[in-house]
């Protein structure tokens, strides 16, 4: 046994009592013990720049001083913590806050549902309204996505890894291809794989030889996460809001990753300037505590009391510190600077590209941006993109970890690093991460 109080003591107990699920412990095998803004500390001393950041969970990052200070407050003044779906002050201010900042379109008619705490409860509850709503069964989803971990969730789900060994899934889900440019599934590239796009989506659901009946609902992120980072071109997406609303189908924008500020602006849908029938929010709206909504218009408020419940959706120490990001990252100043640190991010990460083999593409939006590791030595494919590589995405973020940053994979084959660092990062520590990053890079690409 390893000496009480060093990393590899907790790991290895970590090992011994916890499930083989367990995934960041395998590529950061450390214990951390104190978290500050964009800092980690674990137990031996040693501190990492996080950009990961829960997942995106921690749009101000850790420990956030506002918020501390809100909830010591709340801890210390005998409020309630946990309420069910009963109402509250701290409850009230919360609905209010959140319905004051989505567009005014849809706020006028938005009813919110809380749901048990993570994101993936938000997606079941989401097909569950749709379903009752409309009396339909289908699911429309896209390539690439992810919307949680649940029995439903993960039917809708793109990536087959943790889907494999789970047999029944949800039936009736049906996946339609998402505008990727670098991997356009068209063969095309560009415009003509978003118009191929736009136009199978289009096309394909007003066929009635389609063979897909009419859906209860198509569920879509606007900025797919884990499957790569891949925003949706705005075409893309006032494309499936104009087919959906003339079949009258539900959609459903999911925002769990993208949304609250993360894309530089509140909510990504909003560059495309269109309405979704439902919201997904969970991660960074509880501020760094459990919580998950759905906003919806209230014209598919057809459940009946009871219809959806989850024992922790009154979590009020969430809703309190939830209020707090939401008038934060909401403010026009505070957007304008995630959109500037972006900036700055796309010209180091342009130059890095230029200067090696090994990176086939750059993209994002926002401070959610992804780069996608290639194999110089494989096969071209017919867009001239060599394959995707995780091997050495892992490598480079094995490097990366050595030299003090935390940083996480995704999308297709585990080949795109993908950058979730906090809002307010401060420009310094921002530098200081994508420093270790392109030393990393470089390393690596001296092999190729």
């Amino acid at each position: 046994m390893s000496k009480k109080g060093t990393n590899q003591y907790y790991i290895t107990r970590q090992e011994t009592t916890e499930s083989n699920a367990r995934s960041y412990p395998r590529k950061f095998p450390i214990a951390i013990n104190k978290a500050k803004g964009s800092w980690v500390e674990d137990v031996e001393g040693n501190k990492y720049l996080d950009f990961l950041c829960g997942a995106g969970t921690l749009a101000l990052g850790h420990n956030y001083e506002q918020i501390n200070q809100a909830m010591i407050e709340m801890l210390s003044s005998d409020q309630p913590l946990h309420i069910l779906d009963l109402i509250s002050p701290v409850k009230d201010e919360f609905v209010e806050t959140l319905l004051s900042k989505l567009p005014a379109e849809f706020a006028k008619d938005a009813k919110i549902q809380f749901c048990s705490p993570s994101g993936t409860d938000a997606t079941d509850a989401a097909i569950k309204l749709c379903k009752t709503a409309t009396g339909r069964a289908n699911i429309v989803s896209f390539g690439g996505g992810y919307h949680g971990m649940g029995h439903g969730a993960l039917s809708c789900t793109g990536n087959l890894n943790a889907k494999n060994a789970v047999n029944g899934l949800m039936p009736g889900v049906y996946f339609f291809p998402y505008p990727y440019s670098y991997r356009c599934p068209f063969g095309l590239g560009n415009e003509e794989g978003v118009k191929a796009a736009c136009n199978y989506f289009e096309r394909t659901l007003k066929d009635p030889e389609s063979g897909i009946t009419k859906p209860a609902c198509v569920i879509l992120e606007p900025i797919q996460g884990e499957g790569g980072v891949i925003p949706a071109p705005v075409e893309f997406l006032k494309t499936v809001r104009r087919v959906t609303q003339e079949l009258d189908i539900p959609l459903i924008i999911d925002e769990i990753q993208c949304g609250m500020g993360r894309s530089g602006k509140l909510f990504a849908f909003e560059y495309a300037d269109i309405i979704p029938d439902v919201l997904l929010i969970s991660k960074a709206i509880g501020g760094s505590q459990p919580l998950s909504v759905v906003v919806y218009n209230k014209k598919l408020d057809k459940w009946t009391a009871g219809a959806h419940a989850g024992t922790f959706r009154g979590n009020q120490l969430a809703m309190k510190a939830g209020t707090i990001v939401l008038n934060t990252v909401s403010k026009p100043e505070f957007l304008k600077d995630v959109t500037r640190k972006s900036e700055l991010i796309q010209k180091r990460m342009n130059t890095l590209k230029s200067k090696v083999k090994i990176i086939g593409d750059f993209r994002g939006k926002g401070l959610m941006f992804g780069t996608e590791f290639i194999d110089p030595k494989g096969k071209k494919d017919v867009l001239g993109s060599y394959p995707a590589c995780g091997e050495i995405a892992a490598q480079v973020q094995k490097l990366c970890f050595q030299n003090g940053l935390i940083v996480e994979k995704g999308g297709r084959n585990g080949a795109v690093m993908r950058f979730l660092c906090a809002l307010n990062i401060t420009d310094e520590d921002l530098n200081k991460g994508l420093d270790i990053f392109e030393k990393a890079v470089l390393q690596v690409n001296k092999k190729y």
